[in-house]
């Protein structure tokens, strides 16, 4: 099953993906923004930009269980690896909110570019990237330290009509680099997860990209 996020119905459509039918509604708290789920897929993560709240969402019951605040205008969310730790980016606050899973406390502040977007850890949870729309950088994390490991310059591209604005982020399915959308600059860029350089930028894409996503077989 698919679920789409539906902001003004402050709730997710259940999709189901055989026959492309809504098979039903969960509610996600007001003005959902982004959402993950557990590893165990029995817990689903939302943020919620106008309480400044992150909601926490038994998937079996489909009730919400707890909310944790978090900061303002929370948008990206992200469940480490791991399942112990969940992610969420405060755009109003330059920052990333570590909340631990179990206690649902939060556990660490991390100061990013101006209005971090997303998140994206690598395969071991060992570091984590944070597109920072209104600065062209991704801020890189160290999920131990809880701390600020470097800040990646995203270069303007080409035939961009904009600055870089970086927006999602996706792990290649072999973990070695991460694609980054540029929002109106229009393009891609590619950073090498263990350098922490952008290698190639992939322009002309289309308006406005956010969303991004890498086939299972990473040839797209």
């Amino acid at each position: 099953r698919l679920l789409v996020a539906c902001g003004e119905s402050h709730a997710a459509d259940i999709i189901d993906i055989a026959t492309r039918k809504s098979v039903g509604q969960l509610k996600l708290g007001d003005d959902p923004e982004a959402f993950d789920i557990s590893p165990d897929g029995k817990t689903l993560y939302v943020s919620n930009e106008e309480t400044a709240e992150m909601s926490v969402i038994d998937m079996t019951a489909g009730t919400i269980t707890a909310r944790v605040k978090v900061g303002e205008e929370p948008e990206g969310v992200t469940v480490r690896p791991d399942g112990r730790e969940v992610y969420v980016t405060c755009e109003a606050e330059n920052e990333v909110v570590a909340v631990d899973t179990t206690t649902l406390k939060v556990v660490a502040r991390m100061k990013t570019g101006a209005r971090p977007r997303s998140v994206v850890f690598t395969r071991d949870g060992a570091t984590a990237f944070v597109t920072d729309e209104n600065s062209a950088t991704v801020t890189v994390l160290d999920t131990a330290k809880h701390a600020v490991a470097a800040s990646i310059a995203i270069p303007k591209t080409q035939k961009g009509p904009t600055a870089p604005r970086p927006m999602g982020a996706v792990l290649s399915p072999d973990g070695k680099q991460v694609y980054v959308s540029l929002g109106r600059a229009r393009a891609i860029a590619v950073i090498d997860v263990v350098s922490r350089a952008v290698t190639r930028t992939i322009e002309d894409v289309g308006a406005r990209p956010w969303g991004i996503e890498v086939s299972a077989d990473g040839t797209k």
